[in-house]
Protein backbone atom coordinates (compact mmCIF):
# COMPACT_ATOMS: atom_id res chain seq x y z
CA UNK A 1 0.00 0.00 0.00
CA UNK A 2 2.76 2.63 0.93
CA UNK A 3 4.47 1.65 -2.73
CA UNK A 4 1.05 2.17 -4.21
CA UNK A 5 0.77 5.58 -2.23
CA UNK A 6 3.90 6.77 -3.23
CA UNK A 7 3.08 6.34 -7.29
CA UNK A 8 -0.15 8.19 -6.74
CA UNK A 9 2.07 10.88 -5.17
CA UNK A 10 4.67 10.55 -7.79
CA UNK A 11 2.41 10.72 -10.84
CA UNK A 12 0.41 13.94 -8.90
CA UNK A 13 3.80 16.10 -7.96
CA UNK A 14 6.97 14.58 -9.44
CA UNK A 15 5.87 12.89 -13.12
CA UNK A 16 2.19 14.18 -14.20
CA UNK A 17 0.16 11.38 -14.91
CA UNK A 18 -0.04 10.76 -18.95
CA UNK A 19 -3.85 9.69 -19.52
CA UNK A 20 -6.82 10.49 -16.18
CA UNK A 21 -6.80 6.85 -15.89
CA UNK A 22 -3.25 6.15 -14.33
CA UNK A 23 -3.96 7.46 -10.47
CA UNK A 24 -7.73 6.03 -10.69
CA UNK A 25 -6.16 2.51 -11.83
CA UNK A 26 -3.96 2.62 -8.91
CA UNK A 27 -6.59 3.60 -6.40
CA UNK A 28 -8.64 0.69 -7.94
CA UNK A 29 -5.60 -2.09 -7.48
CA UNK A 30 -5.59 -0.67 -4.29
CA UNK A 31 -8.88 -1.81 -3.62
CA UNK A 32 -8.62 -4.43 -5.05
CA UNK A 33 -5.59 -5.73 -3.25
CA UNK A 34 -7.09 -5.03 -0.10
CA UNK A 35 -10.42 -6.99 -1.15
CA UNK A 36 -8.36 -10.14 -1.96
CA UNK A 37 -6.17 -9.90 1.45
CA UNK A 38 -9.32 -9.60 3.47
CA UNK A 39 -10.88 -13.20 1.97
CA UNK A 40 -7.69 -14.96 0.79
CA UNK A 41 -5.49 -16.38 3.30
CA UNK A 42 -3.23 -18.61 0.84
CA UNK A 43 -0.03 -16.97 -0.76
CA UNK A 44 -0.38 -18.26 -3.85
CA UNK A 45 -4.05 -17.39 -4.85
CA UNK A 46 -2.74 -13.89 -3.15
CA UNK A 47 -0.48 -13.31 -5.83
CA UNK A 48 -2.32 -15.05 -8.52
CA UNK A 49 -5.33 -13.17 -8.10
CA UNK A 50 -3.46 -9.89 -7.71
CA UNK A 51 -1.47 -10.60 -11.42
CA UNK A 52 -5.21 -10.95 -12.59
CA UNK A 53 -6.48 -7.60 -11.00
CA UNK A 54 -3.76 -5.90 -12.42
CA UNK A 55 -4.07 -6.77 -15.71
CA UNK A 56 -7.61 -6.59 -15.65
CA UNK A 57 -7.35 -3.31 -15.14
CA UNK A 58 -4.97 -2.01 -17.62
CA UNK A 59 -7.16 -3.81 -20.25
CA UNK A 60 -10.24 -2.96 -18.89
CA UNK A 61 -12.03 0.19 -21.27
CA UNK A 62 -13.27 2.92 -18.89
CA UNK A 63 -14.92 6.34 -19.58
CA UNK A 64 -15.33 9.49 -17.83
CA UNK A 65 -17.27 8.21 -15.12
CA UNK A 66 -14.72 5.60 -14.22
CA UNK A 67 -12.49 8.44 -13.26
CA UNK A 68 -14.83 10.51 -11.33
CA UNK A 69 -15.86 7.88 -9.39
CA UNK A 70 -12.35 5.75 -8.90
CA UNK A 71 -10.00 9.08 -9.19
CA UNK A 72 -12.28 11.70 -7.27
CA UNK A 73 -15.12 10.61 -5.62
CA UNK A 74 -13.52 7.39 -3.79
CA UNK A 75 -10.57 8.79 -1.68
CA UNK A 76 -12.46 11.93 -0.64
CA UNK A 77 -16.22 11.96 0.06
CA UNK A 78 -16.78 7.53 -0.35
CA UNK A 79 -13.53 7.73 1.87
CA UNK A 80 -15.08 10.21 4.92
CA UNK A 81 -18.76 10.04 4.70
CA UNK A 82 -19.79 6.45 3.19
CA UNK A 83 -16.87 4.69 4.74
CA UNK A 84 -16.85 6.25 8.04
CA UNK A 85 -20.78 4.89 7.91
CA UNK A 86 -20.04 1.90 7.26
CA UNK A 87 -17.50 1.87 10.09
CA UNK A 88 -20.37 3.17 12.72
CA UNK A 89 -23.23 1.15 11.57
CA UNK A 90 -21.07 -1.78 11.95
CA UNK A 91 -19.99 -1.56 15.21
CA UNK A 92 -23.55 -0.32 16.02
CA UNK A 93 -24.74 -3.63 15.20
CA UNK A 94 -22.27 -5.36 17.51
CA UNK A 95 -23.05 -3.41 20.54
CA UNK A 96 -27.01 -3.32 19.90
CA UNK A 97 -26.70 0.12 21.52
CA UNK A 98 -29.48 2.76 20.99
CA UNK A 99 -26.77 5.85 21.21
CA UNK A 100 -24.92 3.75 18.79
CA UNK A 101 -28.06 3.93 16.40
CA UNK A 102 -29.13 7.82 17.02
CA UNK A 103 -25.52 8.47 15.99
CA UNK A 104 -25.75 6.86 12.55
CA UNK A 105 -29.23 8.22 11.89
CA UNK A 106 -28.20 11.32 12.54
CA UNK A 107 -25.10 10.98 10.17
CA UNK A 108 -27.20 10.50 7.19
CA UNK A 109 -30.12 13.47 8.72
CA UNK A 110 -27.52 16.06 8.47
CA UNK A 111 -26.16 15.41 5.96
CA UNK A 112 -29.52 15.52 4.07
CA UNK A 113 -30.47 18.65 5.47
CA UNK A 114 -27.01 20.41 4.29
CA UNK A 115 -29.76 19.67 0.44
CA UNK A 116 -33.26 20.21 1.71
CA UNK A 117 -32.57 23.11 4.28
CA UNK A 118 -31.99 26.24 1.99
CA UNK A 119 -28.75 27.85 2.41
CA UNK A 120 -29.06 31.42 3.34
CA UNK A 121 -27.68 34.63 0.98
CA UNK A 122 -24.03 34.83 -0.09
CA UNK A 123 -22.28 37.31 1.61
CA UNK A 124 -18.71 36.04 1.32
CA UNK A 125 -16.57 36.53 -1.35
CA UNK A 126 -13.79 33.58 -2.06
CA UNK A 127 -10.50 35.63 -2.47
CA UNK A 128 -8.25 34.42 -5.09
CA UNK A 129 -5.58 32.81 -2.31
CA UNK A 130 -8.67 30.10 -1.03
CA UNK A 131 -9.58 29.41 -4.72
CA UNK A 132 -5.62 29.36 -5.43
CA UNK A 133 -5.47 26.40 -2.17
CA UNK A 134 -8.45 24.87 -2.64
CA UNK A 135 -7.28 23.96 -6.13
CA UNK A 136 -6.51 20.29 -5.58
CA UNK A 137 -10.21 19.71 -4.41
CA UNK A 138 -11.74 21.43 -6.82
CA UNK A 139 -13.07 18.62 -9.26
CA UNK A 140 -14.79 17.15 -5.85
CA UNK A 141 -16.90 20.03 -5.63
CA UNK A 142 -17.70 20.75 -9.49
CA UNK A 143 -18.94 16.66 -10.01
CA UNK A 144 -20.62 16.63 -6.93
CA UNK A 145 -22.72 19.11 -7.96
CA UNK A 146 -23.56 17.68 -10.79
CA UNK A 147 -24.05 14.55 -9.40
CA UNK A 148 -26.97 15.88 -7.21
CA UNK A 149 -28.10 17.84 -10.14
CA UNK A 150 -27.84 21.18 -7.91
CA UNK A 151 -30.00 24.17 -10.52
CA UNK A 152 -27.81 26.91 -11.11
CA UNK A 153 -27.93 29.54 -14.01
CA UNK A 154 -24.22 29.98 -14.27
CA UNK A 155 -22.22 28.00 -16.79
CA UNK A 156 -18.10 29.00 -15.77
CA UNK A 157 -17.26 26.07 -13.87
CA UNK A 158 -15.03 28.08 -11.36
CA UNK A 159 -17.52 30.14 -10.58
CA UNK A 160 -19.96 27.96 -10.11
CA UNK A 161 -18.10 25.76 -7.45
CA UNK A 162 -16.77 29.36 -5.27
CA UNK A 163 -19.95 31.73 -6.50
CA UNK A 164 -23.25 30.00 -6.38
CA UNK A 165 -25.55 28.87 -3.55
CA UNK A 166 -25.35 25.37 -5.53
CA UNK A 167 -21.40 25.61 -4.96
CA UNK A 168 -22.40 26.37 -1.06
CA UNK A 169 -24.64 23.74 -0.19
CA UNK A 170 -21.72 21.08 -2.05
CA UNK A 171 -18.99 22.83 0.18
CA UNK A 172 -20.92 22.76 3.92
CA UNK A 173 -21.64 19.25 2.77
CA UNK A 174 -18.06 18.22 2.20
CA UNK A 175 -16.73 20.48 5.73
CA UNK A 176 -19.53 18.24 7.57
CA UNK A 177 -17.68 15.21 6.43
CA UNK A 178 -14.59 15.44 6.67
CA UNK A 179 -14.65 17.17 10.27
CA UNK A 180 -16.65 14.21 11.20
CA UNK A 181 -14.40 11.31 9.75
CA UNK A 182 -11.39 13.21 11.26
CA UNK A 183 -13.33 13.71 14.55
CA UNK A 184 -14.86 10.14 14.64
CA UNK A 185 -11.44 8.51 15.36
CA UNK A 186 -11.01 10.73 18.07
CA UNK A 187 -13.84 9.33 19.73
CA UNK A 188 -12.83 5.75 19.17
CA UNK A 189 -11.14 5.57 22.65
CA UNK A 190 -11.56 2.24 23.33
CA UNK A 191 -10.61 0.78 20.73
CA UNK A 192 -7.85 2.99 19.54
CA UNK A 193 -6.35 3.49 22.75
CA UNK A 194 -5.45 6.58 22.77
CA UNK A 195 -5.42 7.03 25.79
CA UNK A 196 -2.27 4.58 26.25
CA UNK A 197 0.31 5.48 23.73
CA UNK A 198 3.72 6.06 24.78
CA UNK A 199 5.35 9.30 25.18
CA UNK A 200 7.69 8.95 22.32
CA UNK A 201 4.65 8.01 20.10
CA UNK A 202 2.75 11.26 21.33
CA UNK A 203 6.19 13.37 20.86
CA UNK A 204 6.53 12.18 17.66
CA UNK A 205 2.42 12.82 16.51
CA UNK A 206 2.82 16.71 18.37
CA UNK A 207 5.77 17.44 16.54
CA UNK A 208 4.33 16.13 13.31
CA UNK A 209 1.22 18.43 14.00
CA UNK A 210 3.17 21.02 14.87
CA UNK A 211 5.15 20.92 11.75
CA UNK A 212 1.86 20.34 9.78
CA UNK A 213 0.20 23.53 10.65
CA UNK A 214 3.45 25.63 10.55
CA UNK A 215 3.26 24.50 6.11
CA UNK A 216 -0.21 25.00 6.09
CA UNK A 217 0.33 28.73 7.81
CA UNK A 218 3.36 29.01 5.63
CA UNK A 219 1.37 28.46 2.28
CA UNK A 220 -1.85 26.11 2.08
CA UNK A 221 -0.96 24.99 -1.29
CA UNK A 222 2.66 23.28 0.15
CA UNK A 223 0.90 22.16 3.03
CA UNK A 224 -1.58 20.28 1.25
CA UNK A 225 1.68 18.79 -0.98
CA UNK A 226 3.51 18.10 1.35
CA UNK A 227 0.85 15.85 3.73
CA UNK A 228 -1.01 14.27 -0.02
CA UNK A 229 1.44 10.94 0.50
CA UNK A 230 0.20 10.64 4.24
CA UNK A 231 -3.31 11.51 3.20
CA UNK A 232 -3.79 8.98 0.35
CA UNK A 233 -1.49 6.37 3.04
CA UNK A 234 -4.57 7.00 5.17
CA UNK A 235 -6.85 6.20 2.56
CA UNK A 236 -4.80 3.21 0.93
CA UNK A 237 -4.58 1.26 4.88
CA UNK A 238 -8.30 1.93 5.61
CA UNK A 239 -9.25 -0.13 2.55
CA UNK A 240 -9.13 -3.52 4.61
CA UNK A 241 -10.90 -1.79 7.15
CA UNK A 242 -13.48 -0.69 4.92
CA UNK A 243 -14.54 -4.26 3.36
CA UNK A 244 -14.75 -6.01 6.47
CA UNK A 245 -16.93 -3.12 7.93
CA UNK A 246 -19.33 -3.98 4.89
CA UNK A 247 -18.79 -7.71 4.93
CA UNK A 248 -19.58 -7.15 8.76
CA UNK A 249 -22.86 -5.13 8.04
CA UNK A 250 -24.14 -8.11 5.31
CA UNK A 251 -23.08 -11.12 8.31
CA UNK A 252 -24.99 -9.27 10.93
CA UNK A 253 -27.85 -8.16 8.75
CA UNK A 254 -28.31 -12.31 6.81
CA UNK A 255 -26.48 -14.22 9.51
CA UNK A 256 -27.52 -17.63 8.22
CA UNK A 257 -25.60 -16.86 4.78
CA UNK A 258 -21.77 -16.98 4.65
Amino acid sequence: MGILCFLVFYFSFIQPAKTDTQIPNIILFGLLLSLIFVFVKDTLYRIVLAILAFVGIALAQVGENYFIWIGVFLPTIIHVFIFTWAFMFYGVLKNKSFSGYLSVVSLIVIAFSFFIIKAPGLQYQVSAYVTKSYDLFYLLNKFLINLFGLQTTETDANTIVYQTNAGFIVMRFIAFSYTYHYLNWFSKTSIIQWHKVSKKSLFITILLWIISVALYLIDYSVGLKALYFLSFLHVFLEFPLNITSFYGIAQSIFPNRK
